[in-house]
C-alpha cells in the first residue's frame, strides 16, 4: 500500500461504462485516494472541479505510449469494454477488450505499477469456443504474465445496473433474473447476476489491498 501520509494515488481506465463510473465515484469519496487519473474521451470539467485530486487524460487508445508518464501511480484499475453491437465488428470488440487491456497493463507494469485490478467475465477462457469468452480470457492471460506484485481479476455474471446503451439481450435476460437465480446454489452460485456497484467497490477495495500473487474473484459465493 501507498504511504499513507501521501495516499494512494490511482489510474482508472474505462471510467464511463457500468462498472468504471461507479468505481470513478468510489475513487472519488475514499479519502485513501489522494489523486485519481483517468483516461477518457473528453475532459471531465464539472467532476474535476468538485474533486480537486481528479485528474482527466483524453487518450487515443490506439497511442497510450503517449500517456506513458500517468502510469506513474500506486494502482490500476481497468474496467475496459464494450459489445459487438456497439464496436460494430468482431475485431473491434476483441481490439478494446483484448489488445487494448493488454496495452494497458503492459504500460503499467513497464512503470513499475505494482498493483493491477481487472475486471473480467464469468467464462474467461483464452481457449473457449465462446468468442467473447474467449477474448476476456486472452485479456487476462495478457495481465497475468506480467511482472506485477498483485494482479486481481474479477469475474462477474450478468451485470445488473443502469446503461446508457441499449442491450436487448441484456434486458431480457434482466426480466428473468428471478425466475432462474433462485437455481443457482453451491458451485452454480457464482452465475447469478450481480450488482455494478458491487463490483466497483470490490475493484476498490482490492486496490488498497496488500495482498500479492494473482487472484481470481467471483460473487455471490
Amino acid at each position: 500500500m501507498a504511504n499513507p501520509s501521501t495516499g494512494i494515488r490511482a489510474l482508472l481506465v474505462g471510467a464511463t461504462g457500468l462498472v468504471g463510473g461507479h468505481c470513478l465515484g468510489e475513487l472519488l469519496y475514499d479519502n485513501d485516494f489522494s489523486a485519481v487519473t483517468v483516461f477518457a474521451r473528453r475532459l471531465l470539467e464539472e467532476a474535476a472541479e468538485a474533486f480537486p485530486k481528479l485528474r482527466t487524460q483524453v487518450v487515443d487508445f490506439d497511442h497510450l505510449d503517449d500517456h506513458a508518464d500517468a502510469f506513474d501511480v500506486d494502482v490500476v484499475l481497468c474496467c475496459l469494454g464494450t459489445t459487438h453491437r456497439a464496436a460494430g465488428t468482431l475485431e473491434a470488440f476483441a481490439k478494446v477488450d483484448h489488445i487494448y487491456v493488454a496495452e494497458v497493463a503492459r504500460l503499467a507494469a513497464a512503470r513499475g505499477v505494482p498493483r493491477f485490478v481487472l475486471v473480467s467475465a464469468i467464462g474467461a477462457d483464452p481457449g473457449s469456443p465462446v468468442f467473447y469468452n474467449r477474448i476476456k480470457g486472452r485479456a487476462e492471460a495478457a495481465v497475468s504474465e506480467l511482472p506485477f506484485r498483485a494482479i486481481h481479476i474479477l469475474r462477474p455474471s450478468l451485470l445488473l445496473g443502469q446503461r446508457w446503451e441499449p442491450r436487448p439481450l441484456e434486458r431480457w435476460s434482466k426480466l428473468f433474473v428471478p425466475l432462474w437465480s433462485w437455481l443457482l446454489w453451491g458451485p452454480f452460485s457464482r452465475y447469478r447476476p450481480v450488482l455494478a456497484e458491487t463490483v466497483a467497490a470490490r475493484m476498490v477495495e482490492l486496490a488498497k489491498s496488500d495482498q500479492e500473487g494473482l487472484h481470481i474473484h467471483y460473487f455471490n459465493q
